[in-house]
């Protein structure tokens, strides 16, 4: 269970009982609108705040009838293995229902909750009622080898068979003696069954280092071959950790990965103060880099001040390796995350147009960076985050801003409206950490933390919905903004767009003070095509105070389109159709030359001013 549990109050008869809950566990609570006095954030509808953390992968506690959790996250449900915990406690708090994820923590946040409040946890995996305990989630620090194996072990001991325990036991319940099941824990890599669950204590520590841009597969070699010949489980190993220069070495990246397993980095100063328990400090090294070693000391600082060096460093023509072991398994990761930015596109900022991969970004960062209006579009989903506001213009300080805080460590996501990757800070990321380090880019630190990006849907893709199918064939999108782009550049793409007969998108068509290149577009386009070539204009998309109406290309007037209105020009092959549904702008693909007989097109007078969608 990755994330901290949220709280939802649904009405002021759990309201004590949510709090108490809180209290107890440290968590949020997040309280239904008009319903509920006190809260750390409120959430207008119960269905759609539920769906919403459920994606970003919190897990739930609910003060409310299960079906009310049920409903919500039901559309979600795929993969019981990843989906985080969701539990409903009754008003009274006298019983808790884990609801999903029994074995993905939550039948033991149930119990915790049952605790404190005197209440009963209800219970119903199997084995936890049956047995007492799941033997697929086991105690911190300690690695089951073969989950796929642990439902028929369950099956066998629910059928009366009995358990052989080898190693030191991990589980309190008092389980039946017996042949037919084995539960193993041990530091060794042996292989686990149907009838044998193989626990490793998570207590070694991997240190690796490596020369610049190290083959990947030498180094998962090296280490694949120093665990074989010491006889340690890849299991057994708790976390990678090296010097924070390499903290974006591809090689020792893909090894945590493929262990499955955090990459921790520290200080070239942290690093040598272990200079004492080196095997093989070295002065070269300590010329190069800062400290007297890096495999070495990066395993004993990650395994900590009771560990002792359990292989010593062993080295390839470009990589090194070390294991430390500490005597108790880790539970507890020293040294810091490489760091992350996710940059990520909000849609246009109703909860319902966000990925869940995008949701789920947001909800396992620390701290948003952005607009301010955007980060208040995420409601409660952002509540308890650090957040950093930043007002419109300074973009780049913001993007800077957003490096260098992952650049510590940290793991942020940079929230963009729309897609960030069209026309928001997406690119400038790129451009700060491409830059060298005498045209004020970003720090060396910074160059390299993981950056993620999730797309959103765009301005251009939210108004073709609404209008029905204008980018049916070749488009172009094109910013009238010339505060970034020379102006001569802006007329030279119109004219083109105009002569290549393409739909377009126009993005930032005016602002306060430019009012002219929108009329200068209109001119260039009516040069090309037909006067009556529908145009949409779509402001404020995806929020209540959305409106959307369509004229003709020769009646398109600057002064009724504002920063927030897109316009979408059609080709001279769009069609404005009256449906049913109202008009609806499309351009065909070409499979048919001619409109079908049952569709009315009326090119005469299709405009309606007042339309809205």
């Amino acid at each position: 269970m990755a994330l901290t549990p949220v709280i939802l109050a649904l009405s002021k008869s759990g309201e004590a009982t949510a709090h108490a809950i809180a209290d107890a566990l440290g968590c949020a609570v997040h309280g239904r609108e008009g319903r509920v006095d006190r809260a750390d954030a409120f959430f207008a509808n119960a269905l759609d705040h539920a769906r919403d953390l459920f994606a970003a992968g919190v897990p739930i506690i609910g003060v409310c009838a299960s079906g009310i959790l049920i409903r919500g996250v039901a559309s979600l449900l795929n993969d019981k293995t990843s989906e985080p915990p969701v539990l409903s406690v009754s008003d009274d708090g006298r019983v808790v229902v884990p609801l999903l994820g029994g074995h993905r923590g939550a039948n033991r946040l149930a119990r915790q909750v049952a605790d404190a409040l005197g209440g009963v946890a209800a219970v119903t995996t199997a084995g936890d009622v049956a047995l007492g305990v799941a033997l697929d989630e086991p105690p911190e620090g300690f690695r089951l080898q073969n989950p796929q194996d642990a439902k028929p072990v369950m099956a066998a001991l629910l059928s009366g068979g009995g358990v052989t325990r080898e190693g030191a036991p991990i589980f309190d319940a008092e389980l039946p003696a017996g042949p037919e099941v084995s539960l193993t824990v041990t530091d060794a890599p042996e292989a686990g069954s149907d009838a044998r669950l193989v626990y490793h204590p998570q207590r070694f520590t991997l240190g690796l280092g490596c020369a610049r841009n190290a083959d990947v597969e030498e180094m998962w070699q090296h280490v694949q071959r120093v665990l074989d010949e010491r006889g340690i489980a890849e299991g057994a190993i708790a976390c990678v950790a090296s010097i924070d220069l390499k903290a974006d070495e591809p090689a020792i990246i893909e090894t945590a990965k493929r262990l499955g397993v955090p990459l921790r980095v520290f200080t070239a100063g942290e690093l040598d103060a272990e200079t004492p328990r080196l095997a093989n400090p070295s002065d070269v090294v300590k010329a190069e880099v800062g400290t007297h070693g890096v495999c070495e000391a990066a395993a004993l600082a990650a395994a900590g001040s009771d560990a002792v060096l359990q292989v010593e460093k062993t080295k390839t023509a470009t990589t090194t390796c070390a294991l430390a072991r500490a005597p108790q398994p880790i539970t507890e990761l020293r040294g810091r995350a490489r760091g992350r930015l996710s940059v990520v596109g909000i849609g246009p900022g109703q909860a319902a147009w966000r990925t869940p991969e995008v949701s789920r970004l947001i909800g396992e960062a620390e701290e948003l960076v952005g607009y301010g209006l955007y980060i208040d579009l995420l409601g409660p989903l952002a509540a308890g985050k650090t957040r950093s506001d930043f007002p419109l213009g300074g973009e780049e300080a913001r993007c800077r801003y957003a490096l260098e805080q992952a650049a510590q460590g940290k793991n942020v996501a940079l929230v963009c409206s729309g897609d960030a990757g069209i026309y928001a800070m997406g690119a400038l990321v790129f451009e700060l950490l491409d830059r060298g380090p005498d045209a004020e880019g970003v720090s060396d630190a910074a160059r390299r933390v993981e950056v993620i990006c999730s797309p959103g849907v765009s301005a251009l893709q939210g108004a073709a919905a609404r209008a029905g199918a204008p980018l049916g064939h070749d488009f172009c999108t094109i910013s009238l903004s010339d505060l970034l782009t020379p102006r001569d550049d802006i007329l030279r793409r119109l004219q083109a767009a105009a002569e290549g007969d393409f739909v377009i998108a126009f993005y930032n068509p005016v602002s306060k003070t430019r009012r002219t290149l929108l009329a200068e577009a209109r001119d260039i386009l009516l040069r090309h095509r037909p006067a009556d070539t529908p145009v949409m204009l779509a402001t404020n998309l995806g929020r209540p105070t959305e409106h959307v109406r369509y004229r003709r290309l020769d009646a398109l007037e600057v002064d009724e389109v504002d920063m927030l209105t897109v316009v979408l020009v059609g080709s001279s092959n769009t069609r404005l159709a009256q449906l049913g549904e109202g008009p609806r702008m499309f351009t065909p693909r070409g499979y048919a030359r001619k409109i079908d007989g049952d569709l009315t097109v009326k090119r005469h007078d299709p405009y309606m001013p007042e339309a809205t969608s």
